[in-house]
């Protein structure tokens, strides 16, 4: 068995992180059998390295290497891609097409972005992990393989189970062996030597000398998150090294290469809703019903003094105010006017006109509309209050305004509640 450096020197893998070891290790003694590995991580910590090497130290080592980028591929032709086709099976299929896993028979097959199959084309693949069959699109012929699997995600595959976007036992099927490669800011011991190494090669390959690094500069890079890991370090790498005129980058040259350079503080989110912004579905068409039983209480009051008076213009100019709330805007102090009174309340008629009085059945119904609540909306109310001062500690002036009366009235409903 070849050892951790030898492989590294081998694939051309840099780094001496013990995470990073600890995953060559695994595939080193998973790589003589025939389980299924799926190796996890972060895009672009080089995922790729890893079947390379499973397949590379396995007896399968002479026969056919295929890497498949399942994200790549369109919805509709991926299970031709995979298993293949018959001739006259779709649109297009002007002959017989061999998979992916017939041509790899006795060999082994990389599926990178193994998350992104569409459902379909699990349940073939995990046919093929079961008892290696499959058929091809449009063949009634099933068809045997030898095909050693290793896959690769970088997403979170128990989030993609709960979604059902993926099938929990082909996730099981896949990851008998699960093979874990850091993200680079965790490798920080690796970082300053993966620039160094890029930084080499491109200085070969441009013909052109080694960009170096001063120790300011060599901070920078080992306080940048990288969230794009090793694939971005090398982009910065080759940036550098051809753009660059003097060949020995400062800490304000290379930050001008890392995006949003200096913002690496964790962010503040803000996880609990605010408390007076009655977010609550359910509390807001309380709110809504609430309202509207206040605007139902003031025409019924309007309605009551032209009954009473029976002058129009008399009623008008002493109901200015509570005309003006309930028709059109207003401002603070006619507002305040308007609700010296409890308009949350139907004043009683202590001073009717004969006429009114000889038919008493006439105006019942605003009695009966007052009496009549099928949604609780007296109980509603005084929850509403109680929310609202508890909200504003007590504060009446801030409560009367979040529910839309005045600090008078709040006052009356507070005694009347008795809270």
């Amino acid at each position: 068995m070849e050892s951790v450096q030898a492989i590294k020197q081998r694939f051309g893998i840099i780094g001496n992180s013990g995470t990073l070891n600890r995953a060559i290790e695994k595939a080193i003694q998973v790589a003589p059998t025939d389980i299924s590995v799926l190796v996890t991580g972060e895009s672009g910590v080089g995922k790729e390295s890893i079947p390379k090497i499973i397949h590379q130290l396995s007896h399968r080592k002479h026969n056919k290497y295929i890497a498949v980028n399942c994200g790549a591929i369109p919805e509709g032709t991926i299970d031709s891609e995979l298993f293949g086709h018959e001739k006259g099976s779709f649109t297009g299929a002007t002959q017989t097409r061999e998979g992916y896993f017939e041509v790899a028979d006795g060999g082994t097959i990389f599926l990178d972005e193994v998350g992104e199959l569409p459902l379909t084309t699990q349940v073939r693949l995990l046919r093929v992990l079961e008892n290696g069959e499959f058929l091809k699109v449009g063949s009634s012929k099933v068809q045997k393989t030898n095909v050693r699997i290793v896959a690769a995600t970088n997403a979170n595959m128990f989030q993609s189970i709960e979604k059902g976007t993926f099938r929990e036992d082909l996730y099981y099927r896949l990851s008998t062996v699960d093979i874990h490669l850091p993200p680079l800011r965790e490798r920080q011991e690796d970082i300053h030597l993966l620039f160094r190494k890029f930084a080499s090669d491109f200085a070969l390959k441009y013909k052109m000398p080694t960009v170096k690094l001063t120790d300011a500069a060599v901070q920078v890079l080992l306080k940048h998150r990288w969230s794009g890991n090793i694939r971005q370090l090398r982009n910065i790498a080759e940036q550098i090294s051809v753009l660059e005129h003097n060949r020995t980058i400062s800490a304000e040259a290379l930050k001008a290469y890392l995006p949003t350079s200096g913002s690496n503080l964790p962010a503040v989110i803000k996880t609990s809703k605010s408390e007076s912004d009655f977010s609550s579905e359910r509390e807001i068409l309380y709110k809504v019903l609430f309202d509207m039983k206040s605007d139902l209480n003031d025409l019924k009051k309007l309605t009551l003094e032209l009954m009473k008076n029976g002058n129009s213009k008399d009623v008008e100019k002493n109901n200015e105010g509570l005309i003006q709330k309930i028709y059109g805007n207003t401002d603070e102090e006619d507002y305040e006017e308007a609700v010296e009174d409890d308009v949350l309340s139907i004043p009683e008629q202590t001073a009717v006109t004969p006429e009114i009085s000889s038919k008493p059945d006439k105006y019942h119904f605003a009695e009966e509309i007052e009496e009549e609540e099928t949604l609780s909306l007296h109980d509603k109310e005084l929850e509403l209050i109680k929310k609202s001062l508890e909200r504003h500690d007590g504060k009446r002036k801030l409560a009367a305004a979040e529910l839309g009366i005045s600090e008078r009235t709040l006052y009356r409903k507070i005694k009347q509640y008795d809270l």
